[in-house]
């Protein structure tokens, strides 16, 4: 099903889901041009929101958590994905360790952990599960809610590898974010493919970084089709040197409040737009959808009460915040039953591989949906992102799917130069 969309489908977004429909030779052969000149990350998952003017990224996890959610039927893609990142890396690899998050107690997250253990072992590749955590001393087993089980095993490290006891994998995934700093044990290992590098997780990634090398391919995508790169793209700005506690670079945060919602409000002007403009300021490292707020005027940041500012003040793993992203706030206009809907698409490789919708019938259209209450939709890609279909509308099904796909490979296609850009010298020399 395609969720229904408050806004009438007959304005800016239909026009650019037209686009990307009479597009699409071109538009695979450019992405198929870019890959051949980067890398791109092992997998990720980007939530879009569709504002029926606009279609834009506004988060991208290079450590996705809930593969889970998706579809069973495409279990198949993702197995073909996976193969084809494997390949590229370790033709030969017999053998993968996977280092979960130590959410031990959140059978949610395990569900999506045993599902990847099930991709990857129908790769062909014999899976284990090496925990981070220390009071992992012996093989312990977690029961999961469906009946089957994961066995999380203690690291073992030598000089330069990493692995289990008798267990020595040619590559390493983690599915750990790392927002608690970088473990020693993870360091130096020269002999073994880490996936996705140790700069990716939040220890050093910032999504500013992101955000601004989405700006380059979001603008060279929007010249090849000649389109406005608005429609696809949020504005943003950054501020350094934030503390919420003690009201630090309120000035700043203020400022670059005001000038984003300017920018929106020309925007807004040109296309006709009535929505009332709002921006979302959020750690520039992090996620769980931790120290995020909506803003709607530059005063509402000189006003923040404490309950606020310690929200804003703390994100995953009690990690302090000291830099925020000003994000261009991108209304949802979609709808699962009577919640709030943004779509979540999930990449390995360079593939759609599948996706599903958050829903939050808690929360406005103009809010952060990843929050307590949310709940997700796992049927809603009944069909696949990567097959338009030229003889029915741009908004059918396949079509808003393709849409979405497009997009989302393009916020890919950004997080692939954002690592190559961030890479540490000694990785960059040896890749």
């Amino acid at each position: 099903m395609v969720p229904h969309l408050k806004t009438a489908l007959c304005g800016p977004l239909l026009a650019l889901e037209a686009k990307f429909l009479d597009s699409a030779p071109t538009i695979e052969r450019w992405l198929r041009g870019q890959w051949q000149e980067h890398t791109p990350p092992f997998y990720g998952s980007v939530d879009l929101r569709n504002s029926g003017f606009k279609l834009a990224p506004v988060d991208m996890n290079l450590f996705p958590g809930g593969f889970n959610n998706l579809d069973s039927a495409f279990l198949p893609l993702c197995v073909q994905a996976a193969m084809s990142a494997i390949e590229k890396i370790c033709p030969n690899a017999k053998s993968l360790l996977l280092i979960p998050e130590n959410h031990t107690r959140n059978l949610f997250y395990l569900q999506n952990v045993a599902q990847l253990v099930t991709i990857l072992r129908l790769t062909g590749l014999d899976v284990r599960l090496g925990s981070l955590l220390p009071d992992i001393v012996k093989p312990t087993t977690v029961e999961l809610p469906n009946g089957s089980s994961l066995l999380l095993e203690p690291l073992v490290r030598s000089k330069y590898r990493l692995g289990l006891a008798g267990f020595d994998p040619c590559a390493i995934l983690l599915n750990n974010d790392l927002s608690a700093g970088i473990p020693e044990i993870l360091t130096n290992l020269n002999e073994q493919f880490l996936l996705p590098p140790l700069h990716a997780g939040w220890a050093v990634r910032r999504k500013s970084t992101h955000f601004a090398a989405y700006d380059e391919v979001a603008g060279e995508f929007a010249k090849l089709l000649d389109i406005d790169p608005w429609q696809i793209n949020p504005y943003f700005s950054v501020c350094d040197s934030v503390n919420f506690h003690e009201r630090q670079g309120e000035d700043c945060l203020a400022a670059n409040v005001d000038a984003v919602l300017g920018l929106m409000r020309e925007k807004y002007k040109e296309y006709g737009i009535s929505e009332t403009p709002y921006v979302v300021v959020k750690a520039d490292a992090g996620t769980y959808g931790m120290g995020v707020m909506t803003v709607k005027d530059a005063s509402e940041i000189t006003g923040l009460n404490r309950k606020q500012r310690n929200k804003m003040s703390v994100i995953k793993e009690g990690m302090s915040v000291s830099q925020v992203i000003i994000q261009e706030g991108v209304h949802t206009n979609e709808r699962v039953s009577d919640g709030v809907a943004e779509p979540v698409v999930y990449m390995i490789d360079r593939f759609v591989v599948g996706g599903f919708y958050r829903v939050h019938s808690g929360r406005a259209k103009d809010e952060n949906l990843n929050a307590p209450g949310m709940h997700f939709e796992p049927l809603a890609f009944e069909t696949s992102c990567c097959l338009p279909d030229q003889c029915q509308t741009p908004d059918a099904p396949p079509n808003r799917f393709y849409a979405y796909g497009v997009v989302a490979r393009l916020a890919q296609l950004a997080a692939s130069l954002e690592l190559e850009r961030t890479a540490p010298v000694e990785e960059a020399l040896a890749s």
